[in-house]
């Protein structure tokens, strides 16, 4: 018996807008979603760009409107796909129009939007979901897993750094992500969220921090055309404009449960091109991740006998690993798209239920209250709480 198909609206087309599209295409390849996805249209503003995105992504159409795709009937789940500074009115529109919401991070330029936004969800009773793609990496899902079966113990520390080089060059141009109006926040809200947010699941939730955040470079060569694709391929002008947001946070947390963080994200560290990684040390042993090596687990036991002690590299491409057995045989290593494959995935199946996958729009909203409380932290150059939510 076939399955019941869902349509899918996906509003942007560029460096995320591909990543989602692939995932669409490819779950039911490897699993065997409660129901199936179906590319019905991707939208974005630039007419000729948009329709050349349908072509190459696999979409049966596009639009050009926003407000036109969510309102079509045909369209079950939105997934915006946008710089951030659209999160907010996209999300409470299709909310409203009682669709299931997917939403890139942050999810929220602010907290009051991200606040907006799952009120609108909450309200509505839709499912919702916010784009953590790191949670379903093979080797997270892992340490999750021995964290909950108490393989670690109470947890003391977990530190994290989450290190590229991208915009080191100070001659490459000022996109949108270097921008306050759109991104709302540098390095810090693309990926020192990704960061925050791996320690949520993990650990635990911030209730106090110290941080502080650093521009570099303050002006940039403008951007010489805009034509719709990802801006790590953009090219200067001659015309030079004014660096908004941050270029590097670091800060140091206390967790609800007593652990203590540290955290550092810079786009400034030359030769890390995705360098996401953590430690987790806690009374009976360790765990320690690097996505760039993102097949692998380190963990070391402190109960192992002493002569026979060290840290041991987990392969995580075993059956009965999460997430893990249904591409390849053990050994078989996956990708950076792989990871959004296994979100789709629980999206279709939490759209199937009725229920909202983690990461929530309340996760989310969360991570922007912390992101905020860094900022002001930033500024105030002094410890603040982290307000409760």
């Amino acid at each position: 018996m076939s399955k019941k198909e869902v349509g899918i609206g996906l509003i942007g087309y560029a460096f995320m807008g591909k990543t989602h599209s692939n995932a669409y295409r490819q779950v039911t390849k490897f699993f065997e979603p409660s129901v199936t996805p179906r590319l019905r249209a991707i939208c974005g503003r630039n007419e000729a760009n948009v329709s050349r995105a349908a072509d190459q992504l696999g979409w049966e159409g596009y639009e050009t409107d926003w407000r036109k795709l969510i309102d079509r009937p045909d369209i079950d789940i939105v997934d915006i796909s946008t710089p951030g500074n659209e999160h907010r009115e996209m999300a409470i529109y299709a909310a409203n129009a009682g669709k299931t919401v997917f939403c890139e991070k942050p999810l929220g330029n602010s907290f009051d939007d991200a606040k907006a936004m799952l009120d609108a969800a909450e309200q509505n009773k839709v499912v919702n979901m916010v784009c953590f793609n790191y949670r379903r990496v093979p080797a997270i899902a892992l340490a999750k897993r021995m964290i909950e079966n108490g393989d670690l113990g109470r947890i003391y520390h977990f530190r994290a750094r989450y290190l590229q080089d991208w915009i080191a060059d100070p001659n490459f141009p000022l996109v949108w992500r270097l921008q306050k109006e759109i991104a709302g926040s540098g390095t810090l809200g693309d990926i020192g969220a990704h960061i925050l947010d791996l320690s949520t699941f993990l650990v635990g939730k911030v209730t106090s921090l110290s941080g502080m955040t650093e521009t570099f470079v303050k002006e940039r060569p403008l951007q010489a055309e805009t034509t719709g694709t990802e801006g790590l391929t953009a090219k200067a002008s001659t015309e030079m404009g004014q660096v908004t947001v941050d270029d590097a946070a670091a800060f140091m947390a206390r967790f609800d449960n007593g652990a203590m963080g540290v955290f550092e994200a810079t786009r400034f560290a030359p030769g890390r091109r995705n360098f996401n990684s953590f430690e987790i040390n806690g009374e009976k042993g360790s765990l320690a991740f690097n996505f760039e090596r993102m097949n692998e687990l380190e963990y070391f036991n402190a109960e192992d006998p002493s002569d026979r002690q060290g840290f041991r590299t987990i392969n995580v491409n075993e059956n009965d690993q999460p997430y893990s057995g249904v591409y390849w045989p053990a050994g078989h290593i996956i990708g950076y798209g792989e990871t959004f494959i296994n979100t789709v995935y629980d999206l279709l199946e939490g759209h199937a239920k009725g229920e909202s996958p983690h990461a929530t729009f309340r996760d989310g909203a969360y991570n922007n209250l912390v992101l905020e409380t860094i900022e002001k932290s930033a500024a105030s150059k002094k410890w603040e709480d982290v307000p409760s939510f």
